[in-house]
């Protein structure tokens, strides 16, 4: 799993949570490291803020489902910006800031359980 968390604090207590819960994660701070990280390795699920520095959410999302090797893994949008249900149809789940690590975690086992890919807002 790729955790793109510019908040340091968030980045670390998601990926405790998430590692606790038995999933591997690389975390990363930003898009274009997100990016990068892909490069590498093609995670099950992009747990993936909004609002990061140099390159934002939304063009990594479109980068995603721009190439034929990562179009298919589910994003899971950990936001406190609004998103309308068109823009919510880019991912996979969506889960809104404030959001506790327990909740991400719950957000997370949802969206890997459902084949179809079905949008979940909490």
């Amino acid at each position: 799993m790729l955790l793109v968390e510019d908040d340091p604090q968030l980045r670390e207590l998601y990926r405790g949570a998430l590692r606790a819960a038995g999933y591997a994660v690389a975390a990363v701070e930003d898009g274009t490291d997100a990016l990068r990280q892909l490069e590498q390795s093609t995670p099950a699920l992009v747990v993936l803020d909004l609002a990061l520095p140099r390159l934002d959410g939304r063009d990594v999302n479109r980068e995603l489902k721009a190439r034929p090797e990562t179009r298919n893994i589910p994003v899971v949008v950990v936001t406190g910006a609004d998103i309308s249900p068109d823009d919510a149809k880019d991912f996979a789940c969506v889960c809104r800031k404030p959001c506790d690590a327990e909740r991400l975690v719950e957000v997370v086992d949802q969206c890997l359980r459902r084949a179809s890919g079905a949008l979940q807002f909490s």
